[in-house]
């Protein structure tokens, strides 16, 4: 078995590169190494999986449309695992082209490259953020994603839309992951908990957003990871019986699915940064302000579909998951 893995350079993409290795498969990563953040802990991911004689890396951008016709064509991958893109809701507000790029005309290369090379399977990483304005918790898979408040949660919507039209129109099993707040070790250095940890450690003022009064369904990577290998081997089938009418819009009459991965159990954010602190036995100094855009108040997964199919539940808890965060980052940085 042959996987590709796009983004192995990233936070999800270099676990999941690195767990499929070390369970005998044979891996090829890809990755741009942009400087979106620091190359450098992109760089020292790549080096935890590049020991694995399994394992072979490309630099490579997945919008350049020669080089991955190439690769499939070369490496005759039997699933891909499709990570890369641009993140970031707050960066999509001040640098809308680069989701054009990555997330629109990359996801569009894999699929192509899918179509022409007899993928039995293709996982990918969609978002908690499509559910944008939806109130109604615990977000379901089977609720409308019609309105997100965000083009990085525009783009998202828009790889399940276009991974659906392949899957119906040439019969690709496609699986979209929609990831809720993912924190943990060798995270990024653009997310909260990296944030707030850094901060802290330097005695520097933390932004809160809307004062505190958030939650978020934060899941732990470990549990992403297992959850994400164990999807690729629930390949989807073809259900004739599915309609519009009466089905849901994570499932089809293609080979076509969607989830949610997430823990299922929404924290508050003051609770979070609270965890942080007891970890690091430092009080930190708040600036509390409001809601940011593109932000939205709550984040909680249903993963009753998951559970049910995969037979997996995320498992790791708050305080192991902060644990293993704040340890990785002292000894990663010397603190």
């Amino acid at each position: 078995m042959k996987y590709l893995v796009t983004g192995a350079a990233g936070f999800i993409g270099s676990r999941v590169s690195l767990e499929l290795a070390r369970q005998g498969y044979q891996v090829v990563g890809i990755d741009n190494i942009n400087d979106y953040y620091d190359v450098d802990l992109k760089k020292a991911r790549l080096e935890l999986i590049k020991g694995f004689k399994n394992f072979s890396f490309y630099k490579a951008d997945i919008s350049d449309k020669g080089f991955i016709d190439s690769l499939f064509k070369n490496e005759n991958f039997d699933r891909v695992i499709h990570l890369a893109a641009q993140a970031g809701v707050r960066y999509s507000i001040q640098n809308p082209e680069s989701y054009a790029q990555s997330n629109l005309i990359g996801h569009l290369n894999i699929l192509e490259a899918c179509r022409f090379n007899n993928i039995e399977h293709l996982i990918y990483a969609s978002s908690s953020s499509v559910y944008g304005l939806n109130s109604k918790v615990p977000f379901s898979t089977a609720d409308s994603v019609d309105h997100p408040v965000s083009l990085y949660a525009a783009t998202k919507k828009s790889n399940e839309l276009m991974s659906h039209s392949y899957s119906h129109l040439y019969g690709i099993p496609t699986t979209g992951l929609r990831f809720f707040t993912v924190y943990g070790p060798w995270g990024r250095p653009d997310m909260a908990p990296f944030i707030f940890t850094k901060k802290i450690l330097s005695g520097e003022v933390i932004d809160i957003n809307n004062n505190g009064d958030m939650w978020r369904d934060f899941t732990h990577v470990d549990d992403i990871v297992e959850g994400v290998i164990r999807v690729s081997g629930v390949i989807p089938t073809k259900n004739s019986n599915w309609t519009v009418e009466d089905g849901t819009p994570s499932t089809s009459s293609a080979p076509y699915r969607i989830y949610n991965l997430g823990y299922g159990s929404p924290v508050n954010l003051m609770d979070f940064i609270s965890a942080i602190e007891d970890e690091l036995g430092m009080k930190s100094i708040r600036n509390f302000r409001e809601m940011q855009p593109g932000d939205v108040y709550q984040t909680y997964a249903d993963t009753t579909q998951l559970f049910d199919d995969i037979g997996y539940k995320p498992k790791v808890g708050l305080k192991e998951g902060v644990k293993s965060f704040v340890d990785w980052y002292k000894l990663f940085y010397k603190k």
